[in-house]
Order: structure tokens, then C-alpha cells, then sequence
């Protein structure tokens, strides 16, 4: 996880880039950063973020 901005507000941006420039989604940004996708969505959710389907984007809870 040490890959993974600590501040939420960075971290939102961050995601959401990736989602937009680089991934078609979160499996794929854990895949590809070989992080566990349990582990992820704990650090993301500790955060106060998470990820909308929908709208295929991460936004703050």
C-alpha cells in the first residue's frame, strides 16, 4: 500500500485519474499495482471513499 497516497483528499484524485487514464477498473489498478483487492477497499474505506459503479469513479462517502 505504500504506493497509495496516505491523504484522502489526494487519494480521491489519484484514484480517479488512474480510473480515467490508465485502468478500466479498481481490479485492475490492484492487479496491476499487486495489491490485494480486500486490502484496497479497507485503506480506500478508512478514507472515507469509495467506489461508485455507476459513475465508474471513486467519490468520498
Amino acid at each position: 500500500m505504500e504506493q497509495l497516497p496516505a491523504d484522502a483528499a489526494i487519494l480521491l484524485s489519484w484514484l480517479n485519474m488512474k480510473l480515467r487514464d490508465e485502468y478500466s477498473s479498481p481490479e485492475a489498478l490492484c492487479r496491476d499495482l499487486d495489491i490485494d483487492t480486500a486490502d484496497f477497499e479497507a485503506y480506500i474505506a478508512a478514507r472515507g471513499i469509495s467506489y461508485f459503479p455507476e459513475g465508474g469513479r471513486f467519490v468520498l462517502n
